[in-house]
């Protein structure tokens, strides 16, 4: 999937003399590499978009890791991963691309073609049910807009605390908590009318 992993190559790459910092380097990012692609396939809407973006924003951080003197990795690199993600989408504006590997039935994702497998506990009405909601919860966030949608997933998916996600998105506290209070306000109307409309169906 992600390629910067190979420590020689990278390395090689960006100059460094010895792939001790590239060890180090691994240590510390591959457990927040999850909370990275999930922060960019949010933000990107495109699981391949989103996996270019965590790989440039991974190498990003290696190239200026060095110079971390935080403490806060996590914060770090999510707001790497978010800058990244917002100069492609700048970069993108207007642009579409069609994958060759589209699922038949009209979809651009060829993952909407491949089922998930259920949890082997769940009953098969359970699985569904789970299964609808998730891709409800899905849809809503995609149509939030970006600025919203970030902060929701930042806070409720990711779990971060109001100041990481002020850090993460270079905004004020009192920005981030007015975002989230909009999208989780948006979130809860348009769920309404999805369960009214599905009554009335």
């Amino acid at each position: 999937m992600l390629d910067f992993l190979f420590a020689e190559r990278r390395a090689a790459k960006i100059g460094m003399a010895s792939p001790q910092p590239m060890a180090s380097f691994e240590a510390i990012a591959l457990p927040h590499l999850g909370a990275a692609y999930n922060l960019a396939r949010w933000l990107m809407r495109n699981a391949d978009d989103a996996e270019d973006v965590v790989q440039e924003a991974m190498l990003r951080a290696l190239t200026y890791f060095d110079g971390f003197r935080g403490t806060n990795f996590h914060g770090w690199l999510l707001q790497i991963v978010r800058n990244t993600a917002y100069s492609s989408l700048r970069l993108n504006r207007g642009v579409r691309i069609v994958s060759l590997d589209a699922a038949p039935g009209g979809t651009d994702e060829t993952e909407a073609a491949i089922p998930e497998l259920p949890d082997p506990g769940d009953d098969p009405e359970t699985a569904l049910l789970h299964e609808r909601d998730r891709q409800l919860l899905d849809r809503l966030l995609e149509r939030l807009p970006v600025e919203l949608r970030e902060v929701v997933v930042l806070r409720e998916l990711q779990e971060l605390s109001y100041k990481e996600i002020a850090q993460i998105t270079e905004a004020p506290i009192g920005t981030v908590m007015s975002r989230l209070w909009r999208g989780r306000r948006l979130l809860t109307a348009a769920a309404g009318a999805s369960s009214a409309a599905e009554k009335t169906a």
